[in-house]
Order: structure tokens, then C-alpha cells, then sequence
């Protein structure tokens, strides 16, 4: 999530659009009351295997320029696109839940818990108390959590990473990893019966959607890499193939596959879907997601996604859960406060990481027909 740059990888800003209005349609439905046949959870899966790819494909190009990784300017520039706007809205849902603006009887927010958000640690928090001890409408902020704990880390394990000169072993480490948290996975489901919760917010349960990102930033990466596979292979058989697995994982209403594979197959899913979208964004299919709305929708995503659930339940507080009053009122007013959240703080915060980029980064080396990659803005 993020804004363009003077140059950016085509396809990208559109997925991101698209991912938020799955996020977005899903909770309008739930607080309409309605059945919610939308898959939101999918694009949250989408944004860690996009959050993983950028900036893994960014610390590459910066370990292949300049031989190491600026550690500092990378939790700055993290910080920088990461905490303006997630605090400011923290703040004001935890201030109307202190004094009770928009929220009826019954609210039970717990600063100790806004702390705890503050520290990144809403999805522990909404895995072992009540969601009502949160600020209201930011137990979204889970997945924000997930990536913040996988990034502390990263680039010290991706540093040790590239010393294996193959990508290919890079890629079969990562992985590995991937196959480790799917077994973890189906232990805490059939073995221990663990909650749903522990199994769809948990850092050490959701990592490998990140991690499939990163795999294909180091192998194969559309961006930096050339590929042995044909152009008409990716297009009709493996972007099919790969529609054809999400719509399963979309179907398959099974509870232990869900909070198991799911997550699994939606992320191998998303590697040709990913490929196709930057190599080919002219293709037909790949259109729609290059269009100025979409694309602008991308830009704003951020601040949209920590802010509609908020935005949306005070209007359903005050004017009940019609869809259409949700509809109009509440993506009215949770796109135009997320345009005024990105145009006010993050975008000159993003001029700012772009400087430090300046830095840090040099320009990548590209192979022929590649597309230009994109700058460190782009970071989710």
C-alpha cells in the first residue's frame, strides 16, 4: 500500500485497489447483517504476499548495489510509511471510545489494550481478550501487526540469505519455512483444536503468506529476472490454473482446510497471477487493474484499510444497517478521509522515505522487456 513514485511496477497499485474493496465489501456485508459471500479475508492475503514481494525485491537491489543492507534507513523508512497514519487514526477511534462519540452502551475499551496496539500487538490481543477491550474498529489492525513482527526480522535473515549464491537455494530456504508454518498449522488445528483466531491473526501462523512473496522476489522475480517460460504458457495455462485454485479455495467451506491449506494455496495461487500482472499489463485481464480509479484507490489504500471498519460501524450506530446507507455514506466518507489521511500526511512522508531510498538504493539492473521496478515508495 503506498503511493506511486516516478517510476512503478505496472499492475500493483491496481491489485492493492482491488484488494482494500474485497476488504471493504466484506465488512459492509457483516455490518449489514447480511451473508457475506465476499472473500475479505483474501485480500489481506494478497496484501502480505504483495507486502513481501516489494521489499524483498527492494533489499535485494540493494544488497546486489551496494553489498549490504542500511538497517537504519530501512526501520526508518518502515517507520516513516508504517506509524503517521496508524497513529493518528489509533488515536482518535481510542478518544471516541474513551468518551463514548458514535458508540452506544456497552463499550469496554481498556487503554492497557490501546497500549498494546501501540506496541503492535492487536493480534495476540485479539486472540487472548476480548475484542471490546480494543479501540473501536481496529481489530483489523491484526494483520498490520503480523507484518511489523516479520519485518523486525527479515532483512537480518535475508542479509544471511544471499550468501547462498543460487537462487534457487534461497528460494528452497524460504520455502521450507512456508511447509514449516502449514505443519504448525494443522498441529494447533487437529492436535490442540486451537481457536479460529489463532490460526487466521497469529504472526507464527500467517508469515508464510509473506514468505511466498519473498520467494518470488528472489526467484523468478518478473522485475529482475528473465524466465524460461513462455509467454503463452503463463497467460493460458498457469494463470488459469491459478484462477482455478482460488476459486476452490473461495468454495471449500471445510473448516480445518480453511484454517489450515487455505491460506497455502491462495498464496502459490498468487505467483503466476503476480507474474502475469507485471510482465503483461497490457493483456486483457491485466487491464482493469491499470485504470486510473483503481490504481487511485490503491494509493489511498492504506489509511482505507485502518480506517473503513471504524467509519463504518459509526454509521451503522447512527443510522441502523442498511446496505445502502453503508454504501453511500460509509465508502463516501471512508475514501474521502483515507484520500485526505494519504494526501495531508502520507504522501510528504513519502517524499521523505524517497530521499532516504536515495541513499540507500541504487538503480537495479534490468533485463530486457522488464518493466522499470518499483521505488522504495512502494513499500507496503
Amino acid at each position: 500500500m503506498a503511493h506511486r513514485g516516478a517510476s512503478h511496477i505496472p499492475s500493483l497499485d491496481g491489485l492493492r485497489g482491488l484488494s482494500v474493496l474485497l476488504v471493504l465489501s466484506s465488512h459492509t456485508m457483516q455490518t449489514a447483517q447480511l451473508r457475506d459471500v465476499i472473500p475479505g479475508s483474501f485480500g489481506v492475503t494478497v496484501f502480505f504476499f504483495l507486502s513481501g514481494y516489494l521489499i524483498t525485491t527492494l533489499l535485494r537491489v540493494e544488497v546486489e548495489d551496494t553489498g549490504s543492507i542500511a538497517f537504519g534507513k530501512f526501520y526508518l523508512r518502515r517507520a516513516l510509511r508504517i506509524f503517521p497514519p496508524f497513529f493518528l487514526i489509533l488515536l482518535l477511534a481510542a478518544l471516541r471510545g474513551h468518551y463514548g462519540v458514535l458508540i452506544r452502551t456497552g463499550n469496554h475499551m481498556e487503554w492497557s489494550s490501546v497500549l498494546g496496539q501501540a506496541l503492535q500487538l492487536t493480534n495476540y490481543l485479539q486472540i487472548y481478550f476480548p475484542t471490546e477491550h480494543l479501540a473501536p474498529g481496529t481489530d483489523i489492525f491484526w494483520s498490520l501487526a503480523v507484518e511489523e513482527h516479520f519485518y523486525l526480522l527479515f532483512p537480518w535473515i535475508f542479509l544471511w540469505l544471499v550468501r547462498l549464491e543460487e537462487p534457487r537455494k534461497r528460494a528452497a530456504v524460504l520455502l521450507a519455512v512456508c511447509a514449516i508454518v502449514l505443519l504448525w498449522r494443522c498441529y494447533l488445528e487437529f492436535a490442540l483444536q486451537s481457536s479460529y483466531n489463532r490460526t487466521y491473526c497469529a504472526t507464527d501462523t500467517r508469515i508464510d503468506s509473506i514468505l511466498l512473496g519473498c520467494t518470488l522476489a528472489v526467484w523468478g522475480n518478473p522485475v529482475l529476472d528473465p524466465t524460461r517460460i513462455s509467454e503463452k504458457l503463463w497467460k493460458y495455462v498457469l494463470f488459469p490454473l491459478s484462477l482455478a485454485g482460488l476459486a476452490l479455495s473461495f468454495v471449500v467451506a471445510n473448516p480445518s482446510f480453511m484454517d489450515t491449506a487455505r491460506y497455502t494455496l491462495q498464496g502459490v495461487c498468487l505467483v503466476a497471477v503476480f507474474v502475469v500482472a507485471i510482465r503483461y499489463p497490457g493483456w486483457g485481464p491485466m487491464r482493469p487493474l491499470n485504470s486510473r480509479l483503481l490504481s487511485w484507490i490503491g494509493l489511498i489504500s492504506y489509511s482505507l484499510y485502518l480506517l473503513h471498519l471504524s467509519v463504518l460501524k459509526m454509521v451503522y450506530t447512527v443510522w441502523g444497517h442498511s446496505i445502502w446507507v453503508l454504501l453511500c455514506v460509509g465508502w463516501v466518507a471512508s475514501i474521502g478521509l483515507a484520500a485526505a489521511i494519504y494526501y495531508a500526511i502520507e504522501r510528504p512522508a513519502g517524499r521523505l522515505r524517497k530521499r532516504l531510498s536515495a541513499h540507500a538504493v541504487g538503480e537495479p539492473r534490468r533485463t530486457a522487456g522488464n518493466p522499470p521496478m518499483s521505488t522504495p515508495a512502494t513499500e507496503a
